[in-house]
């Protein structure tokens, strides 16, 4: 990829694409790498249909609205984990650096569900058996193969929630991470989901599918019975000309031959009312499928302002799938907090309420001792906002937030040093956040160093070369006409 623009703010580069993610069905997002650290590059091919002969090149979701180009976009363990198979795990500490090859097979193997490995041909090791005892492999990979059938329903749904579900918080259990999870384990030990409770708006997240199954009545009167693979064929997907009539087959499997022959007869698309596709309102120029299974055909299908899908005044957040058993607060309140974030006035004041309690469960947590620096931060609680940042670190010492954060403190107190001490290392490990290096920049300009925040605005400029603040600070670096106060 070249880009080019003349002008006063002129910007002239390339980038190497080295891999592709998606099968091309509904688009493919592309990655690029800049000193081992992968990101994905901010536009995107969509093969919707209308968007031309050949699809339609665009901007990623998140850069819709972007007026400088947009570079920093991390490749997040979590897309790899669910578009490729065999992906590497980040280096720890950093968010987006990888080992080569980035993943070692495009899409998705029989590993991903069915578990073991290229030599369990040969294997002598038994298979894994499902069921509630059963515990998680020590190694990385499962000698024995998995027989999903063979399951328990939860564990059975794992296979396809670890991917078709995303709800609206997903938190990873205390040093545990999805890209970890194998055929046969506890999803829960992994990540948990929350949801709003009681969500029936129109709008649809493209990756939502189980979530949306649960609500619907299909699902409900047949209970466990009922998953992905009821209507799924995991191995193979009709093709177009038998696909009516194979789904309908499905529904008749519960409805029946009497009902399917007097209930309009002169629509056998059954999918056509009962699960429409809807236009998805976080992925551009996709569509889904409601699988909440509609009995009354949904009307319209625009995609909601993503603003509808923020927290607001009364809305729940609950556990999915659903426990019967007390949980930690842990969890809930570090749900609030991503949503607060996000940018939730009304999750903030649900995170500051719940994070103290959770704390108080977890005193030893970092996420937690981050989070509750960050509330204490924003509410002007400086120096309780530092010892839990200090708390953190002692805990979890290559925290990327609690590092960031506590160097303002630091920095805004007058203890430069100490800032910048925190800065250097958390932007080498994470050169995509432009703004660790602003800093960092300006913490040793003030400190005399100019050669090194000139070093420091460069490598910013390396990976965001369209970032107007660190080129400004730049020129006046190169200038002599240093403004090191500035902000």
């Amino acid at each position: 990829m070249s880009f080019d623009r003349d002008g006063d703010a002129a910007l002239h580069g390339r980038r190497k694409l080295e891999y592709y993610i998606g099968s091309g069905h509904r688009g493919k997002t592309f990655t690029f790498s800049d000193d081992g650290f992968s990101f994905e590059l901010p536009i995107n091919f969509y093969s919707q249909p209308g968007g031309g002969p050949g699809g339609v090149w665009d901007m990623q979701p998140k850069s819709q609205g972007a007026k400088e180009m947009p570079l920093t976009a991390p490749a997040a363990s979590s897309c790899l984990n669910c578009h490729t198979s065999d992906a590497q795990a980040p280096e720890v500490g950093t968010e987006n650096k990888y080992g080569s090859p980035l993943f070692a097979h495009g899409g998705i193997t029989c590993e991903r569900c069915h578990g073991g490995d290229v030599s369990h041909g040969t294997s002598l090791q038994k298979a894994v058996k499902g069921g509630a005892g059963n515990s998680r492999a020590s190694g990385p990979r499962r000698a024995g193969i998995i027989n999903p059938a063979k399951l328990t329903p939860s564990r059975r749904d794992a296979l396809c929630m670890q991917c078709h579900l995303e709800g609206n918080a997903a938190i990873p259990q205390p040093g545990r991470h999805l890209f970890e999870f194998r055929p046969g384990d506890d999803l829960s030990e992994f990540v948990t989901y929350y949801v709003y409770s009681g969500d029936g708006k129109d709008n649809v997240r493209a990756v939502s599918q189980f979530e949306a199954l649960e609500q619907s009545k299909c699902k409900r009167a047949t209970g466990d019975a009922m998953t992905c693979t009821t209507c799924h064929d995991p191995h193979s997907s009709p093709p177009a000309a038998e696909r009516t009539a194979y789904f309908r087959g499905k529904c008749l499997t519960c409805h029946g031959e009497a009902f399917g022959a007097k209930h309009h007869v002169e629509q056998q698309n059954c999918a056509a009312c009962h699960m429409q596709r809807l236009t998805t309102m976080d992925v551009g120029h996709t569509q889904a499928s409601d699988h909440r299974i509609l009995r009354v055909p949904q009307q319209g299908g625009e995609p909601a302002d993503e603003a509808s899908n923020a927290a607001t005044p009364g809305t729940k957040l609950v556990r999915f799938p659903p426990l019967k058993e007390e949980e930690s607060l842990r969890g809930l309140a570090l749900a609030w907090t991503s949503l607060a974030v996000a940018g939730s006035k009304y999750a903030f004041e649900q995170s500051e309420k719940s994070l103290p309690e959770a704390l108080a469960q977890n005193p030893e947590d970092a996420d937690l001792l981050a989070a509750v620096g960050y509330s204490e931060q924003l509410a002007g609680l400086t120096e309780q906002a530092r010892e839990h940042y200090e708390h953190a670190l002692r805990v979890k010492p290559l925290s990327l937030d609690a590092a960031a954060n506590l160097g303002l403190i630091e920095a805004e107190a007058g203890n430069v040093e100490r800032a910048a001490a925190l800065w250097k290392p958390a932007f080498e490990r994470a050169p995509g956040r432009s703004s660790l290096g602003i800093n960092l920049a300006r913490a040793l300009c003030l400190r005399g160093q100019g050669e090194e925040a000139k070093a420091a605005i460069e490598r910013v400029l390396k990976f965001n070369p369209d970032f107007s603040t660190a080129r400004g600070m730049l020129k006046q670096l190169e200038s002599g006409e240093v403004k090191c106060e500035d902000k």
